[in-house]
């Protein structure tokens, strides 16, 4: 699960260009969350957070991905990792 705190967030936009999934974007000069679901807990986001306005509560995010993908052999597409 990923967190911004708005009061924190400077609008920078270092977590938007980092995302690999296109999860953030920026609204109102303020980093917003727009796709939770691509989110898959790797924590970019968090790690290159200058102002720590990112939490990232690590879950199954990536590790569902690397089930469906190279376990199960599922194709992919925008909203996995690689």
């Amino acid at each position: 699960m990923i967190h911004i705190n708005q009061e924190r967030c400077t609008g920078c936009k270092t977590c938007v260009n980092v995302c690999p999934h296109q999860v953030l974007e920026l609204k109102n000069k303020k980093a917003k969350i727009a796709h939770e679901a691509r989110c898959i807990e790797c924590g970019a986001c968090r790690l290159n957070c200058r102002e720590n306005a990112v939490t990232v509560e690590k879950g199954t995010g990536c590790l569902f991905v690397i089930i469906k993908e190279d376990i199960l052999g599922f194709k992919k597409d925008a909203c996995t990792c690689g």
